[in-house]
């Protein structure tokens, strides 16, 4: 067994700096099998880069405060709310990106299982690739504290 409290938990944002306060709780409880992170959203922040998906993990997102508005589809074209007390849930494959676009702070708990963490082959982002001159899946890497990205269509690392 292990305990923990949020305010013991240091904060690790996301490389892409869209966000400042993300705590790992899977992280320093030691999980193995589900992950587990806690954000706290200002006003044009968001959960991750942009719209992606995990093909490994299914994410339920958690809204303890405020309201998440999450682009969804692979175009991102649709929006779906969710306030306080509310959740969604994403299968793998879905593609998603959820922001805080309103004043209130949210905070809010990010779930994915299975693992403590998801594969990055698994992880597939869209972005514009100047190459292909459109939106494309682009696979995601982490190498040290940065993202790289390279286009799935044309293989062009932006």
């Amino acid at each position: 067994m292990k305990t923990t409290t949020l305010a013991e938990i240091v904060s690790e944002p996301n490389p892409l700096n869209v966000h400042e306060i993300r705590k790992p709780l899977s992280k320093v409880l030691g999980t193995t099998d589900v992950a587990i992170n806690y954000f706290e959203l200002e006003n044009g922040e968001s959960f991750s880069g942009g719209l992606h998906t995990h093909h490994d993990q299914e994410e339920i997102f958690i809204i303890l405060e405020g309201t998440a508005t999450f682009e969804i589809g692979r175009s991102g074209d649709e929006t779906v709310t969710v306030g306080e007390s509310e959740a969604i849930r994403f299968e793998p494959g879905e593609y998603q990106c959820g922001h805080n676009h309103d004043e209130e702070t949210v905070r809010a708990f990010a779930i994915g299982a299975p693992g403590a963490s998801h594969d990055w082959d698994g992880l597939e982002t869209i972005i514009y690739c100047s190459s292909c001159e459109e939106q494309t899946g682009h696979s995601v890497a982490l190498e040290g504290s940065a993202f790289s990205l390279t286009c799935k269509e044309c293989g062009h690392e932006p």
